[in-house]
């Protein structure tokens, strides 16, 4: 098997080099539609003694860790039940937290709602409150590159090579500030109910704010990530944000093996 040139420019784009002959035959099976894309050496669940293991560097063991169902939060019962258009008007017209009289517009989410794979960042940043889309800019772009290495979009295309992004908040902090823990809770609620509208097949968290939304954890992300956590029955992993990683351009390899892990943790899953 080789790498196309197509894949090559891509891997480039994001300061990686392809890799050896040997990670480049068990690819194929990852995604078929694509032609050759990276599998990450499948990482065993992450288990209750994954905290304690991060800090010490032991290896994790014990039982394993699932949160088989949607968090508990205090919010209009009715969300629960929504379709696609009343839950964007309804985040539309949101006055739950002070962000709605800082932001733009409100960044509901892209994608297609049947995707196989859904992606939470965090909060959305200047670019994303004029555009009223996630991931945007450069930091966007970056997400797109690697997506795209693995035949994955978030434009129109079969729900098996498509994403649904969306953010943790819906409306961007003023001057790109951290959330507060009121303002995530006030959203949780909407981004709880598209991921049931959605059903996506694996989840990407990117980002520690994404992070303590979906896991309830305060671990750092470089201790969480590299694992497949079970979120509400279905595969979860924890990588870095894309504005992250174009800050700290050495851990995008990383990055890269967290979307190649999503992509083998979804075929194991239904295989």
């Amino acid at each position: 098997m080789r790498w196309t040139e197509r894949q090559q420019r891509q891997l480039h784009a994001m300061g990686l080099r392809p890799w050896g002959p040997a990670v480049r035959a068990s690819i194929a099976p990852v995604i078929a539609e694509a032609g050759e894309a990276p599998e990450a050496t499948q990482q065993p669940v992450v288990a209750a003694t994954a905290v304690t293991a991060a800090r010490t560097g032991a290896p994790s063991t014990g039982a394993e860790v699932r949160v088989e169902s949607l968090p508990r939060v205090e919010a209009d019962a009715g969300i629960a039940s929504m379709g696609w258009t009343e839950l964007a008007r309804a985040v539309s017209n949101c006055q739950l937290c002070g962000l709605a009289g800082t932001r733009t517009q409100p960044v509901f989410g892209v994608g297609n709602p049947q995707a196989h794979w859904m992606i939470v960042g965090e909060a959305p940043g200047e670019q994303e409150d004029l555009r009223g889309e996630p991931f945007v800019g450069a930091a966007g772009q970056l997400l797109d590159q690697m997506l795209a290495a693995l035949g994955l979009s978030r434009e129109a295309g079969p729900p098996q090579r498509q994403v649904y992004i969306a953010n943790t908040l819906k409306c961007r902090p003023p001057r790109n500030r951290n959330p507060e823990p009121v303002e995530l809770q006030q959203c949780q609620p909407y981004l709880l109910r598209q991921v049931e509208l959605v059903q996506p097949r694996v989840m990407l968290a990117m980002g520690r704010f994404a992070v303590q939304s979906l896991l309830e954890s305060t671990e750092p992300v470089g201790r969480l990530r590299g694992r497949v956590h079970r979120w509400c029955g279905r595969p979860l992993i924890v990588t870095y944000h894309p504005a992250y990683l174009l800050r700290n351009p050495a851990d995008k390899a990383r990055a890269w093996a967290d979307l190649c892990l999503a992509a083998h943790a979804l075929r194991s899953d239904h295989a």
